[in-house]
């Protein structure tokens, strides 16, 4: 079996990567703290070459339509696969991968690998964008948005545009979606969720109530009006 994790920087995917490694997933090698697969310049060239073939159409809005008519390019299957050797190459029964830039090119993924499990991984913007990540700033990775100088703006845009790469194209044939404060609050449920999807026994470890809802204590700005749409769609209360 293998497994991947689809959700943005922040999102607390490193609580699944290591959910899935205590329960014995072989998730590459080397990792790093979060638990995402090393190294990643791979994986950041693939998200590049993917960026060239989405359009921009102005407002927060891209278009798809290459991405999911024309041929995956040889130079990024070759790159994935070179990312993925570890686990690729591994005799495991059960691997896997995390890094949350696999976010970004989720359409090819999505291709390339049809029959793998794919685990969706969300968690509130307003908590998500409070911290920077790698993928705050998506020009880093080619792709074309309205940079605007502020930094939360910026990271609520990518938020936003990992939430329409994933919408970009069918579900895949196995899907589970899990919020990561349901992981907090109701860690038990989850798992048995998770460990019915899988067909497998998943672990605990412990969680932190207090990654939960930091935005209510944070200053700066942290909730923009094109999150509302999705946060009614994930089960999000708006104040």
């Amino acid at each position: 079996m293998l497994i991947t994790i689809i959700g943005r920087g922040h999102s607390g995917t490193r609580s699944i990567s290591h959910t899935l490694s205590a329960s014995g997933v072989f998730m590459g090698e080397p990792l790093n703290g979060s638990g995402d697969l090393l190294p990643p310049e791979k994986m950041y060239e693939a998200c590049r070459v993917f960026a060239k073939y989405v359009t921009y159409e102005g407002n927060n809005r891209w278009d798809f339509t290459k991405v999911n008519t024309c041929e995956i390019p040889g130079e990024f299957k070759t790159l994935i696969e070179e990312y993925l050797h570890s686990v690729l190459s591994s005799d495991a029964v059960n691997k896997g991968w995390k890094i949350p830039e696999t976010t970004l090119v989720y359409p090819w993924i999505a291709r390339m690998f049809p029959d793998i499990k794919y685990i969706f991984w969300v968690r509130d913007p307003r908590d998500c964008i409070l911290g920077s990540h790698l993928t705050d700033d998506l020009g880093d990775f080619g792709v074309p948005y309205d940079k605007t100088g502020d930094v939360r703006h910026d990271r609520a845009v990518s938020w936003l545009y990992q939430r329409e790469i994933v919408r970009s194209v069918p579900e895949p044939k196995n899907a589970l979606y899990v919020r990561f404060e349901d992981m907090v609050f109701d860690q038990d449920n989850t798992i048995r969720r998770i460990s019915d999807y899988l067909g497998i026994p998943i672990a605990k470890i412990e969680m932190r109530p207090d990654s939960v809802g930091r935005y209510k204590t944070d200053s700066g700005v942290h909730m923009f009006d094109f999150f509302e749409s999705d946060m009614k769609d994930l089960g999000y209360e708006l104040e």
